[in-house]
């Protein structure tokens, strides 16, 4: 029997383009998780809707998140301690497809990011670590 490797935080840090969802990760995102959550019962979804900002300012977010909130920066809100499970209720808020809410991260059209999975997905050639970029390229 095979045992499973594991990795070092530091490794997986290290891998372009990927936040591991940790425990700091996720205290940090505690209140925005609170707040996504919210968005499960349809009075909160129509109160939100009516007045964004007021609506957050009952969560006790960081004024980051709000604004990554508002802004529907869903990459800003996962470097925010965000977890994609969480925050997709916000794009289902909105009524976005889990497409439209994936594709938004790339940089790609709901369409173009379709398509791209249909053709077999992003090619796995490239950096494969953090390490391996250029410093100025590094995030």
């Amino acid at each position: 029997m095979t045992r499973a490797r594991l990795y070092s935080l530091e490794e997986l840090e290290d891998i372009p383009g990927t936040l591991v969802f940790t425990a700091r990760r996720s205290r940090q995102g505690y209140h925005l998780h609170k707040f996504c959550m919210s968005l499960m019962q349809e009075d909160n979804r129509t109160a939100f809707r009516a007045d964004e900002r007021a609506y957050l300012d009952r969560y006790k977010m960081t004024e980051e998140q709000k604004l990554a909130v508002l802004a529907r920066d869903l990459t800003r809100l996962i470097e925010l301690g965000g977890n994609m499970y969480f925050l997709v209720k916000i794009a289902s808020t909105d009524g976005w497809s889990a497409q439209k809410a994936v594709s938004s991260m790339s940089g790609m059209s709901a369409e173009e990011y379709g398509q791209m999975m249909i053709d077999g997905g992003r090619s796995p050639d490239g950096l494969r670590s953090k390490r391996d970029q250029p410093k100025e390229d590094r995030h």
